[in-house]
């Protein structure tokens, strides 16, 4: 297992919800000129395009009348079919490095005004749900040090080329905001090297550290410093003022059982009790129950479902023992977290392991 960082955050997501932005979540969906680089690199290699669109809504429609966005269905399944018609393991990676300041369209322009990436960075945290919907970013500082660390809020989020597809865009973008192709980061991923694990080394940089308990970029705070070439504070306003209004057109109302999954998904360690959730949804305990028996769910079953995520991830993806795993989720007995696991999947932990 990769070595942990040997700083801890000190400011991570509160319970009483001080960090958690007070707005709705984005209903999922993806940039369309992501959706656009992904079919040209696949037809780059000479995939049929029919076979490509298979299932998704632009097997009829077609990607000439493509919107700004595509849902995220449409996106994963895009992926799915890319990964099947190429057998490229790093399709992810290579994707994410094609992800440039005019791929983030509207929020690529408006990192290029900035002053400084630290006002990158407050752009970033403030409007990343125009990049990405089904992940939520945390950010904290300990000293010199800073991170940057991803949560999945999907249970059908593909972590392996989820992670890559983020940080080669991440990298990507940083060098060429500084016209810098030798930027490198320090970058935590929470699942085994994989069999092309040499290609993040080539293309990231050699501070890539597998089977983490969390997917983090780190990096010195002293670097947020740094000056960008085209800052212009007038522009950046407008550009930060249209960001704002194409937020609060992605924001939907969606249920109050999915919004509690998002949260507890982002409060992976933590688990906070019903009250604490409803509050920071801003609803009361009994609107909170009400909501939720009207949408035939309940905090203990969404509660469990995270648990068991989390878990199978542990399992999966690390060689942490069986009590520790436990301990994370929320159980101070190993029999105790064997039975509520074999309760939420049907199977044991053993046997999720060695699967």
């Amino acid at each position: 297992m990769g070595d942990p960082s040997d700083w801890q955050q000190s400011k991570v997501l509160s319970i009483n919800g001080h960090m958690w932005p007070n707005r709705l979540m984005p209903t999922p969906s993806t940039p369309a000129q992501y959706v656009l680089i992904l079919i040209d690199m696949v037809e780059d290699q000479g995939c049929d395009r029919s076979q490509l669109l298979a299932g998704t809504t632009l097997a009829h429609t077609g990607i000439d009348s493509i919107g700004a966005r595509v849902s995220d269905q449409d996106f994963w399944t895009l992926v799915a079919n890319a990964q099947a018609l190429t057998d490229d393991p790093a399709l992810g990676l290579k994707l994410g490095l094609r992800l440039n300041l005019s791929a983030h369209a509207l929020l690529g322009q408006a990192f290029m005004t900035c002053r400084d990436l630290q006002q990158v960075m407050d752009l970033l945290l403030k409007y990343y749900h125009l990049l990405a919907s089904n992940l939520e970013l945390e950010y904290s500082e300990e000293g010199d040090m800073c991170a940057i660390t991803i949560h999945p809020n999907a249970a059908d989020f593909d972590i392996a080329f989820g992670f890559e597809l983020l940080y080669g865009a991440f990298i990507n973008t940083v060098r060429g905001m500084l016209n810098d192709p030798g930027v490198a980061l320090r970058m935590e991923l929470p699942y085994p090297a994989p069999g092309h694990a040499r290609l993040y080394h080539e293309v990231l940089g050699e501070d890539i550290h597998f089977e983490c308990l969390q997917g983090r970029i780190l990096f010195a705070r002293a670097w947020l410093d740094t000056p960008l070439p085209s800052s212009n504070p007038a522009l950046r306003k407008l550009y930060e003022a249209e960001c704002a209004r194409l937020l609060r057109d992605l924001e939907g109302e969606d249920s109050v059982a999915e919004r509690t999954l998002r949260l507890l998904r982002k409060l992976e360690g933590q688990y906070p009790q019903m009250p604490q959730i409803a509050n920071m949804l801003n609803l009361s305990p009994r609107t909170y129950r009400r909501r939720l028996d009207e949408e035939q769910q309940s905090f203990q079953k969404l509660l469990d479902q995270v648990r068991a995520e989390h878990a199978t991830r542990y399992l999966q993806n690390t060689r942490l023992p069986l009590s520790t795993i436990a301990y994370m989720v929320g159980y101070s007995d190993s029999s105790n977290f064997r039975r509520a696991y074999r309760k939420w999947t049907g199977k044991a932990p053993r046997d999720v392991r060695e699967g």
